[in-house]
């Protein structure tokens, strides 16, 4: 990977991290048009904590509280039904289905589940899912009253983002729209519960990357993180005055339509269902 490549996927994983139009598909699809080949997922995985890593300072304060209070409420000095010390547990909760499921499917998500093809059927088929979401949602209940359940469900719905195209934030936010949550709350948890699963999954894959017999490019990588990093952290301050007022058709919208353009070059041969990388 060259300098210029790792510049440009970072910062494409800055960019599309947290907009609901899936980081993992744009990696794939755009590598493959700048580098000749898919990135691969664990690159993905690693530059992706560059990006959590704006999730932490931009919530710097919010997540300090939380993990304050939520140690409080294990030593016994805060009341367990404190909100924070409950959000605490919530994001603990909502992240175990996707340890488990990105465990036992790894083979499947490093291969098959890269397939443009699926990629093409997600980014079309779940955008209409979250139009749907969208224009049902109720948009009234605060991220103060999370119920057990509700942060539950939109863990299980954030395991969907082990395949590419459906996208993190967008499958948790369509659960949360569909559950009756207002758009500002549903992003909010959904930044919160995806920091466990991507340091995790990121870490991960630093130390599988670590034992490969062909030396990674680190110089590059660790460009893309840095770049990832500054690049999310203004599109998280962006989209979180952008959705209080607007909807999220747009991004349905640009997810058919980058479905169609995909499938077109596909067919064209310009890009190859399963590249080697």
């Amino acid at each position: 990977m060259s300098w210029w490549d790792a510049l440009i996927l970072g910062i494409v994983q800055g960019l599309t991290e947290f907009l609901p139009i899936s980081s993992s598909a744009h990696q794939s699809i755009v590598g493959q048009l700048v580098g000749g080949e898919d990135p691969g997922s664990a690159f993905t995985a690693i530059t992706q904590l560059g990006t959590e890593a704006a999730v932490l300072v931009y919530f710097a304060r919010d997540i300090g509280r939380i993990v304050a209070r939520w140690f409080g409420s294990l030593r016994g000095t805060v009341p367990r039904d404190d909100p924070d010390a409950r959000m605490g547990w919530l994001v603990i909760l909502g992240s175990v289905p996707i340890v488990v499921l990105g465990l036992l499917f790894q083979d499947a998500i490093d291969t098959a589940l890269r397939n443009l093809w699926v990629t093409v059927a997600m980014l079309a088929g779940f955008g209409v899912v979250l139009a749907v979401a969208d224009r049902l949602a109720r948009n009234v209940i605060p991220l103060e009253r999370l119920s057990w359940r509700d942060g539950l469900l939109m863990g299980l719905a954030q395991c969907l983002a082990l395949v590419p195209g459906v996208s993190r934030s967008g499958a948790t936010i369509a659960a949360g729209l569909a559950l009756g949550y207002r758009r500002e709350a549903a992003t909010r948890y959904s930044f919160l519960l995806a920091v466990p699963a991507v340091v995790g999954s990121g870490l991960y894959k630093l130390t599988d990357v670590g034992t490969d017999p062909v030396p990674p490019a680190w110089g590059p990588i660790a460009l893309a993180t840095v770049v990832s990093f500054v690049v999310g952290y203004a599109v998280i301050a962006w989209l979180l005055r952008y959705i209080s007022t607007h909807s999220f058709m747009p991004f349905v919208v640009y997810r058919v339509v980058l479905a169609a353009v995909v499938a077109g070059l596909l067919l064209a041969g310009v890009l190859e269902p399963l590249p080697q990388g």
